[in-house]
């Protein structure tokens, strides 16, 4: 019998999570308030919403980091940058497994052909425009802030050695500070709680790995792209 691999696992924890974490949101809109009164049920958000704008764009945003962090993983054979790849594979795929689980229990699509990427932020919570670019498209041809072009990729896939962990570690800072903008769009405007919570969690999380990530770049002699 084939032996489960690390991806598998991954991907039925990322199940299990969105399940779980789908759950929770759904008690917490039925739930009672701190003085024991039932609450008014939160909304299902709509397709236009933060939450499914966020949502649908992180999952994308993520499918890039994974795909990133597994072509440096096969073209490096450094274990401090394959270890710091494999966690921010497993990590966002599983947080990805969770934002599209959510899309699923609110009955919502996972792709919308009616907004451009990010037009989720072109609106604070009172329905103004705010200062947040919507429908991003770089000139690069990258879809949102941090995103790599399909040039970076190539050069990502052809590097080797300290190349390839030089060009990895570029692409990923900008690709977690572009996470990172978007993020905190969500836990401005999103309404739903768990929703929220995870995307102050992405915040903070990829923060700390931005600053590790310039450390491993300066002990190569490089810096983040600016």
């Amino acid at each position: 019998m084939t032996r489960p691999t690390r991806t598998h696992w991954a991907a039925i924890t990322a199940v299990v999570l969105a399940l779980l974490f789908a759950g929770a949101a759904t008690v917490a809109s039925a739930g009672g308030g701190e003085d024991g009164k039932s609450r008014p049920p939160t909304p299902t958000p709509t397709a236009a919403s933060a939450d499914a704008g966020f949502a649908r764009d992180m999952a994308v945003h993520h499918q890039q980091a994974v795909e990133m962090s597994f072509i440096v993983r096969d073209r490096t054979q450094d274990d401090e940058v394959r270890r710091l790849a494999y966690d921010i594979a497993n990590t966002q795929a599983n947080q990805r497994g969770m934002m599209l689980g959510w899309l699923d229990l609110w009955g919502l699509p996972k792709v919308s052909a009616d907004s451009e990427p990010m037009a989720w932020m072109q609106k604070d919570e009172h329905g103004a425009h705010s200062g947040h670019s919507a429908g991003h498209q770089a000139k690069d041809g990258s879809l949102m802030p941090g995103m790599a072009a399909k040039a970076d990729l190539q050069r990502l896939g052809k590097a080797s050695g300290k190349q390839a962990e030089i060009e990895y570690l570029q692409l990923m800072i900008s690709h977690h500070n572009g996470g990172i903008t978007m993020a905190e769009g969500c836990v401005k405007l999103c309404t739903v709680d768990t929703e929220r919570s995870l995307a102050q969690g992405m915040v903070d999380a990829q923060r700390s790995e931005v600053g590790l990530m310039a450390d491993l770049l300066r002990k190569r002699g490089a810096e983040a792209r600016t």
